[in-house]
């Protein structure tokens, strides 16, 4: 079965492979069957052995700019696990038959080896869908890559009616040089290619999921429990102050934000919502009890196809061998009294690694600029808070501050349901999500901080409103620092 690969350019270790057919069954008339093929990573990493021990201490490999380190060692990850092209593997593979409404009728799971048959990139597929075919994807585009954009076409008309959170917030990249200094700073273009892959990979988590429920199996899901009332209650208090109304009711659908962040997208704001709305979603965590998962919406949803770059996913495939027969090396008993201790260890390390990538990404950013003090540059406000704005440049990412004691000539007084500061005297607001122009004043990249002053004027509105029923604070501070009464 000519299963392939399409991942980013730069990667090194390939879990998952997919393929797509037409199904012949005259009773699914426009449906397809879909395979994703993962790799067995629990065929080589037994429980309670000292790689398994390891990898349950990581948690998760890291991804920086210049290097990843890995959840599993390399000869593993990027070798014997690896999916590579032309090379034996094996694998936990999943076979999906989908409607022509792009439902799924029903899933197999099996246990195979496989041969992927060409190791693509995003760009590369996409471009031979796009009628730009190299001399790789030349051979493959009619039997392999248009099939599963037809699959993916139909699995497009289920998503939507799910509606799961419709947040688009783009991801930069940072490019290194061999000697270590940032090169370029890039936006990766959204494509198909990237879609479709997320979608089967979607499919495939929520079949594992299924499985493991239908044979009564402990598991791991992953949970993303829907905004607390006091952050719903935040956002529609901002949204209210650009006129954006949401529900009411407590208990809200993904589909809701969805609908408030099509009115922003009208309304020309739509980086100013959606920073909010991600800022009142939970944090996804893994736990052995269904709560559902808020962002996705689906009924049950575990992770299952990466499993050579999270412990969970190992987890959810020893799961699988142990329900289904398919082996020896599936998920021991004493594994499953402790997934609520496994669930909890991984949710932090999770945090622990996304911590790390981002402080990483800041000091990199941080050093790029430090060449560029007292340079202007375009940038949005991505934060409000009583000591002063946090300012994002549009074309690096990077992130600095301006105190409230340098903004203006008014006192600026914090207007939490708005999300701005505002003048007491003037009416002059700064509020989250406004376009600015700022200059660089001060940069320390060990810290991976910046300090910005704004050379921007904001918009004006009528003091008195701001003022009424709030307490002034007993002191404030001027544009530089001298306290006034």
């Amino acid at each position: 079965m000519p299963l392939v690969t399409i991942d980013p350019p730069d990667a090194k270790d390939h879990d998952d492979a997919v393929y797509a057919e037409a199904d012949t069954d005259a009773d699914n008339a426009g449906g397809f069957i879909v395979y994703v093929a993962i790799a067995d990573v629990a065929a080589y990493v037994r429980p309670g052995t000292a790689l398994d021990r390891e990898a349950y201490l990581r948690g998760n490999s890291v991804y920086f700019p210049d290097r990843v380190v890995p959840m599993l060692p390399e000869r593993i990850s990027n070798e014997l696990c690896s999916l590579k092209e032309g090379e034996p593997r094996a694998s936990l593979a999943v076979r999906m038959v989908m409607g022509a409404d792009g439902r799924k009728r029903s899933h197999s799971f099996h246990r195979v080896l496989m041969r992927s048959a060409a190791k693509l990139s995003y760009q590369q597929a996409q471009a031979a869908i796009d009628g730009n075919p190299d001399d790789k994807t030349g051979p493959i585009l009619e039997p392999i890559l248009r099939p599963l954009w037809a699959a993916y076409a139909t699995m497009a008309k289920a998503r939507d009616q799910r509606g799961p959170l419709d947040l688009d917030l783009p991801e930069r990249k940072i490019v290194l040089d061999d000697k270590g200094p940032v090169k370029d700073i890039r936006i990766p273009d959204r494509l198909d290619a990237h879609r479709l892959i997320e979608e089967m990979m979607i499919a495939a988590n929520v079949a594992a999921a299924e499985t493991l429920e239908a044979k009564r199996s402990p598991l791991l899901y992953r949970v993303h429990d829907e905004p607390s009332s006091e952050k719903l209650q935040a956002l529609r208090d901002f949204l209210g102050s650009l006129d954006i109304a949401v529900k009411k009711s407590d208990s809200v659908r993904a589909s809701d934000f969805n609908g408030v962040l099509a009115q922003s997208r009208k309304a020309g704001n739509i980086e100013q919502v959606s920073e909010m709305v991600l800022r009142s979603q939970a944090q996804a965590l893994y736990a052995p009890d269904n709560y559902g998962h808020f962002g996705l919406n689906p009924d049950r949803y575990a992770h299952f196809t990466s499993p050579i770059r999270r412990y969970a996913d190992l987890i959810v495939h020893r799961a699988l061998i142990k329900a289904l027969d398919l082996g020896s090396d599936g998920l021991s008993e004493q594994e499953g009294l402790k997934l609520t201790g496994i669930g909890q260890h991984i949710s932090a390390t999770e945090r622990r690694a996304m911590l790390a990538e981002r402080e990483t990404a800041d000091r990199l950013l941080a050093q790029f600029l430090s060449a560029q003090i007292g340079a202007r540059f375009e940038g949005r406000i991505s934060g409000v808070t009583r000591s002063g704005l946090f300012v994002r440049l549009l074309d690096t990412g990077a992130d600095g501050f301006i105190p409230a004691s340098t903004l203006g000539q008014d006192y600026y007084r914090y207007v939490e349901e708005m999300q701005s500061m505002v003048g007491e005297r003037t009416g002059e607001k700064f509020s989250s999500g406004d376009r600015v122009t700022v200059r660089l004043l001060e940069v320390a990249p060990v810290a991976g901080a910046m300090r910005f002053e704004l050379l921007s004027e904001g918009t004006r509105v009528n003091p008195s409103s701001v003022r009424r029923g709030q307490k002034r604070p007993s002191k404030s501070y001027g544009p530089k620092g001298r306290k006034k009464r």
